[in-house]
């Protein structure tokens, strides 16, 4: 019989899920085999274990955390949000169907088997079980047949941790408000508070803590500080959504009503440099280096909100000068049709955005599968991520086929991704758009450098649309000691400044010259540009003048060179500005 305890909240968001996998690790690092378990999620971002079923991404999270592999009984119930009122129902990793909200209250007691079946799996190996509630146990409206918070809690007889967040205020409220909602019974299973997100020095709080351990009645038993992670979000309460600040390669994600695994795109933001804005209309689409379409609970109805409110044709436009990339749901959209023969979303059909040569048809059965093999031969900017390993998972209601001359063909995999036992269509799909590209897969851009070679490819495109030659050859060894990270903000840096200075001149004039190597054992990396002045030294450096006294991007390449103990030269000739940069392998 496993030992259990229980970590709910005052509110979503109040860190409960952090404070899980913390404990998973604690647990595991003490010698315990430890595993999570969540009866009941409600998040857009999944995955697929290796067996193929569904779950929240949050446990898998949690398992890595325990230093096991990711099972469907940590999460027996996702639900899936397909509009305001109604949610995808996943059980046991596969599709129960679709719900309202009323419809799945009244049934949600005929799931207690399977949670219970669930717990008592993971309780046949694990000698601690970490149970994560879901937002608050004090929802008055919710309690009655509870089954994620104060109802799994006596299911499985748990005691609970109670988080509340300090850092969004209120926290002393929060807690005590909670406990005094709950009922007699509920109370005493809370054994602990926990003040979460906490900034400066803990002593401030001795006064606040004591009322509450006085007028509660049960211990405060932590301070956890603040700390700045980077984790992915469970769910749409994510705080991602609100930055809109450009950074030096700009990556514009179109945040349409029901996005779904938009953590995708969460190993871009960990690049210096690298700016992800999540974008709901024209004004803040702006002109970014790339754009990608994520994926969709409701793929019609999403293309529809992009249709009214101008995204489509402003996405459609752009595409001519900058990369766009669909993913799953976005990938749909870029074709030429979505039909829903068996009402899987809203029956019917829709023209797509015609800019990807395919077709699909919405299914009642989901894939969803783990996935690998190599990139197909790609055309266009995207050029340089033909052949590159990657690992994925596949999530998707829908059958895609391609519509060449008039004839529908089904998609195959090339015969490398044949041999790698691959099922579904092309890993990447391209059109006569050079910037246009698809995919169904996720997590592809999690794999060695491909992210990096997007991103970079989408720079140099730009700086081709805009009239200026580009000139260049790249071949980065396969083992170095320059991370991926560092080399395209060097890289990405290097092009921006380029750029900058090719637009001074006459058109006539301009050129960049790029050239990445091996030279003995360092990586060498040069770039050359026009310019019409001369670029002036401030405290040794040189300064462009786009950035004033400042010289950000310059100086941030100085230290990454410094980093790897490497050596950087610049000239600055008549017309000619050159960076060279050797960094050892």
């Amino acid at each position: 019989m496993a030992k259990v305890i229980m970590v709910q909240g005052t509110m979503s968001n109040a860190g409960k899920s952090l404070l899980v996998a913390g404990l998973c690790r604690i647990f595991q690092q003490d010698g315990y085999r430890v595993a999570p378990f969540k009866s009941q999620n409600m998040a857009l971002n999944s995955f697929v274990t290796k067996e193929g079923l569904e779950m929240g991404r949050a446990q898998v999270m949690q398992a890595e955390a325990a230093g096991i592999s990711p099972m469907v009984c940590m999460n027996p119930i996702l639900l899936k949000p397909t509009n305001h009122i109604g949610s995808q129902v996943i059980v046991n990793g596969e599709v129960l169907g679709n719900m309202s909200a009323r419809d799945y209250f009244a049934y949600k007691r005929e799931l207690i088997p399977d949670i219970k079946r669930a717990f008592n799996k993971l309780e046949s190996f694990a000698d601690i079980i970490v149970i994560e509630g879901a937002g608050s146990p004090a929802e008055i409206n919710l309690k009655e047949n509870d089954i994620v918070n104060m109802g799994l809690a006596e299911m499985v007889d748990a005691p609970v941790l109670l988080v509340g967040d300090i850092d969004r205020g209120g926290v002393f409220a929060q807690l005590l408000g909670t406990l005094m909602l709950l009922t007699d019974g509920e109370r005493e299973r809370v054994k602990g508070l926990i003040i979460n997100k906490f900034r400066g020095d803990a002593s401030i709080l001795e006064p606040g803590i004591q009322m509450l351990e006085e007028r509660g009645n049960v211990p405060v038993t932590g301070v956890v500080p603040y700390m700045e992670l980077s984790l992915e979000d469970e769910d749409s309460l994510s705080e991602r959504f609100l930055e809109k600040e450009v950074g030096l390669i700009d990556i514009a994600v179109i945040h349409y009503p029901r996005i779904s695994n938009f953590t995708d795109f969460h190993v871009f933001e960990q690049i210096p440099g690298v700016s992800v804005r999540y974008v709901t209309s024209v004004r803040e689409l702006q002109h970014p280096d790339l754009i990608f379409l994520p994926g969709s609970k409701n793929t019609m109805g999403d293309l529809k909100w992009m249709r009214q409110n101008g995204l489509e044709a402003a996405i459609k436009q752009r595409s001519e000068e900058v990369t766009v990339f669909g993913i799953c749901g976005g990938y749909q959209m870029l074709g030429v049709e979505i039909r829903d023969p068996d009402g899987v979303e809203e029956k019917g059909s829709i023209r797509g955005m015609e800019l990807l040569p395919v077709l699909t048809i919405l299914q009642k059965e989901k894939k969803h599968c783990q996935t690998k093999g190599n990139i197909n031969m790609l055309q266009g900017i995207l050029y340089p991520i033909s052949a590159s390993a990657f690992e994925g998972y596949e999530i998707h209601m829908g059958q895609t086929t391609w519509i060449k001359e008039g004839k529908e063909k089904e998609l195959e995999y090339e015969p490398e991704q044949k041999k790698s036992g691959q099922t579904a269509c092309e890993v990447v799909v391209t059109g006569k758009n050079p910037n246009v590209y698809g995919s169904y897969i996720h997590g592809l851009f999690d794999t060695g450098n491909i992210g990096v070679d997007a991103i970079l490819n989408s720079k140099i495109s730009l700086a081709i649309h805009n009239g200026i030659p580009v000139d260049y050859k790249a071949t980065v060894p396969k083992r170095t000691t320059v991370t991926d990270i560092d080399l395209c903000v060097v890289i990405g840096n290097l092009i921006d400044n380029a750029v900058e200075s090719c637009e001074k001149v006459p058109k006539e004039q301009q050129f960049i010259r790029l050239y990445i190597g091996q030279f003995k054992e360092q990586l060498y990396i040069s770039v050359s540009n026009a310019t019409n002045e001369t670029v002036r030294k401030l405290d040794e450096e040189y300064i462009t003048h786009k950035r004033g006294n400042h010289g950000h991007g310059l100086k941030r390449i100085n230290l990454i060179v410094e980093k790897y103990d490497g050596f950087i030269n610049r000239k600055n000739e008549a017309g000619v500005f050159v960076t060279e940069i050797m960094l050892p392998l």
